[in-house]
């Protein structure tokens, strides 16, 4: 809870904002000064004192699980750290797939990525889908420069080349719509801006923004401009790991059971504008995945 607390000294009133929390066991209070009278934009205020209390808190469990990735991979073999690559790319295909509506199971999954072997009775398209995802991971992970349109053009055309080869790696002309939601994705006129602004956007931050929340926000706010037919949710995904392997933190799987929660904390921050809502969310289930308690 975020209070207003007032002093007065020699008859002078003075404003502080001021907010208790847990943290390591222990109660921990931050504070800022207001001045002799509350700002009009104290909300606004409020919002940036308790999201800054928030980022102190997550860097320092977020730069302990770097370098708890770093120690692990320093000290494993290379040929289990591919086959812990290959685990986490079926798991995160699986998911992202699933999440998109594929009927592919975990096993199913697993058995045509790493065996070949084909599922009966499932749709041509989830397993031509799955396939190219796996490709396009792992041309992700192989990628040495910085995002770009090109290279986000190109990795959609990898994931859409067989299936949906009309949409693949071509920007919408078409308005859109997402099942469930109340966002409304932006027009098809006002794309070629908005992608502009993403990457003007990202240049100017890419250093200043911790990592983490730099891949939360690249996927919120690309998948937000909805530049594609299909699959912006998948691509934002794979630009959302992309950050973390290049930031030498361990890439994100979004799991398909946590959907809900997931879908609710995009749209909430779409309606809202508000990005925080969609970071607290991400950052809160990625130090939950790396299970770091403390620290």
């Amino acid at each position: 809870m975020v209070n207003i607390r007032r002093k007065t000294i020699n008859g002078n009133n003075y404003y502080y904002l001021e907010h208790s929390f847990r943290q390591d066991k222990k109660i921990k209070k931050r504070e800022i000064y207001l001045g002799n009278k509350i700002p009009e934009n104290i909300d606004k205020i409020k919002k940036e004192f308790i999201n800054n209390i928030y980022k102190e808190k997550w860097h320092n469990k977020l730069n302990y699980i770097k370098k708890e990735f770093s120690q692990e991979i320093k000290f494993t073999p290379k040929s289990a750290r591919e086959k812990e690559l290959e685990n986490f790319m079926v798991k995160f295909t699986y998911n992202t797939q699933r999440i998109e509506g594929s009927k592919l199971t975990l096993k199913e999954t697993a058995n045509l990525l790493e065996k070949g072997i084909s599922p009966k009775e499932k749709p041509l398209r989830d397993v031509k889908e799955a396939e190219a995802h796996k490709k396009l991971f792992y041309e992700m992970l192989d990628y040495k420069k910085d995002l770009s349109l090109t290279i986000i053009l190109y990795w959609h055309k990898i994931l859409f080349n067989e299936t949906k080869p009309d949409i693949a790696g071509k920007m919408r002309t078409h308005g859109v719509s997402i099942s469930g939601s109340k966002f409304i994705p932006p027009s098809p006129v006002e794309l070629n801006l908005l992608i502009e602004e993403f990457f003007i956007w990202y240049k100017k931050n890419k250093d200043k923004i911790h990592s983490v929340e730099l891949a939360a926000l690249v996927h919120l706010k690309f998948v937000t401009i909805h530049p594609f037919s299909d699959g912006n949710g998948r691509i934002s995904r794979i630009m959302m790991n992309f950050i973390l392997n290049k930031n030498n933190y361990p890439m994100f799987n979004i799991i398909y059971e946590n959907r809900n929660s997931y879908y609710n904390a995009l749209e909430r921050s779409q309606i809202k504008k508000n990005d925080f809502i969609f970071i607290h969310w991400f950052i809160k289930k990625y130090i939950l995945e790396n299970k770091i308690k403390k620290k």
